[in-house]
């Protein structure tokens, strides 16, 4: 039996070698492009990906590219690897939708641990959740469709994005720090004033906010975290 299915876009032959060989020995099913050309290509493949691991460095085209164009096709979850100084690599491509970021150099198994977490996440967590619809005002929430409804009307979110709003909503009226966010969405920061989680925040409130200048839904509150509003309109 298959496993879960990796989209590997990687031009490094040797290192795609070995990340196919290491995912293949922990269950996975590994399809390698070597550009970003053939790894938009493989998504209209069958079966489709369960999880793209995208490198932004690419010899035909940039790999934030690569991102957006995948976001704009899927809501497949997008694991990227970056060079280790390029932060602003990581905050651009995690706007466009990535779901999470792996430095170069990187030991194999934090990426598999790293691939396994997006997973889980994806995973139906109706079953650990009392209600299947979360109501907050013309905020709907439900966990069996993984779906945002504002006004009766779908938000687009990726499923890290869904799933940080899910954390936030069963916890309304708690104030939650990145350090604890990260935590339950078993996502470890990588640094020690790691910002990916508010750039996810900053996605969330584009999605359901009425004006992302003037939040009513997910408030900051200054050096503690973020608090998901209780009472809503």
């Amino acid at each position: 039996m298959m496993g879960n299915a990796v989209l590997l876009i990687e031009d490094d032959v040797r290192l795609g070698e070995l990340l196919v060989e290491y995912l293949s020995e922990a269950g996975f099913s590994v399809q390698h492009a070597l550009t970003g050309a053939q790894g938009l290509a493989s998504m209209q493949a069958t079966p489709t990906p369960d999880v793209v691991v995208l490198d932004l460095m690419l010899p035909d085209m940039d790999g934030l590219d690569v991102c957006r164009q995948l976001r704009a096709r899927s809501t497949v979850p997008i694991l990227m690897l970056t060079a280790r100084g390029d932060a602003m690599d990581r905050v651009v491509g995690l706007e466009m939708g990535a779901d999470d970021y792996v430095p170069k150099p990187f030991e194999p198994r934090e990426l598999l641990a790293r691939l396994r977490a997006i997973l889980r996440r994806g995973a139906p967590i109706a079953s650990i959740v009392p209600a299947n619809v979360m109501q907050f005002g013309r905020l709907s929430i439900d966990l069996d469709a993984r779906q945002v409804l504002l006004d009766g009307q779908a938000k687009e979110l990726t499923s890290y994005q869904f799933d940080l709003l899910v954390v936030l909503a069963e916890r309304a009226g708690r104030v939650l720090s990145r350090e604890v966010l990260m935590e339950a969405l078993k996502q470890q920061s990588l640094e020690a004033f790691d910002r990916s989680i508010d750039v996810h925040i900053s996605r969330v409130r584009a999605a359901i906010e009425d004006d992302v200048k003037q939040p009513k839904r997910i408030l900051t509150v200054r050096g503690a975290g973020y608090v998901f509003a209780r009472q809503q309109l």
